[in-house]
């Protein structure tokens, strides 16, 4: 099983430059790709859409909190993850031609982010649709990986910038006091802030939602 990703730009439409943003999103997903490679990583298609591939359900949820706690607030993207086979399609294109119940569950997937965005969970930005008929345990286990998702959009939706770039690197691994420098603040400041966010229990959340996967999604 493979996991398709369907990525736009929240708010397109109204961006005061949008080919700032897009130059902004390109730069962010090549700096994440570093830290959580991707079989072919997102990519502009049309529009304001990317689409890439993940191997494994881990690397992809990782990834994308990743490119969300990167981009500022007015680059943000949604996701719709599919999980499920992608295949190729034969195309006399110039570049490849996918299909399958991976990119179908994308598709639905980013619809439902759509859904929830516009009714009762304005922070929506990432939900996770099985293409494939799938056991009991793993229906349970994606119900659960959504629960987290918008539990966690909830979360860094409500963080500012600052926030968002210490929460980044300090999942990059990078120590308070260095991130305390490049923010022109104490060592202290940071790690309040940090408590204040909620950085710690967004990583603790995925290290436990991902540690004990259903076989059909590592």
């Amino acid at each position: 099983m493979q996991f398709a990703v369907i990525a736009d730009i929240v708010g397109s439409r109204r961006l005061a430059d949008r080919g700032r943003a897009q130059l902004t999103i390109e730069g962010a997903v090549r700096e994440v790709e570093e830290f959580a490679p991707a079989v072919r990583a997102l990519v502009p298609t049309v529009g304001d859409e990317f689409q890439g591939v993940y191997a494994d359900l881990a690397t992809a949820l990782l990834a994308l909190t990743l490119l969300q706690l990167r981009l500022p607030t007015d680059a943000e993207l949604r996701f719709g993850i599919g999980a499920g086979e992608v295949r190729a399609v034969t195309s006399g294109a110039d570049h490849a031609i996918e299909d399958g119940p991976g990119w179908w569950a994308a598709r639905r997937a980013i619809e439902t982010v759509h859904r929830w965005e516009e009714s009762r969970v304005p922070r929506a930005r990432a939900w996770i649709s099985s293409g494939d008929a799938e056991s009991a345990e793993t229906t349970a286990f994606l119900s659960s990986v959504n629960a987290y998702l918008v539990t966690k959009d909830h979360i860094v939706g409500g963080m500012g910038e600052r926030a968002r770039r210490l929460t980044y690197g300090t999942w990059l691994g990078r120590s308070q006091e260095s991130l305390a420098a490049d923010e022109g603040i104490t060592q202290s400041a940071v790690s309040q802030a940090l408590a204040r966010a909620g950085s710690a229990a967004l990583s603790l959340g995925l290290q436990e939602l991902t540690a004990n996967l259903p076989e059909a999604l590592r």
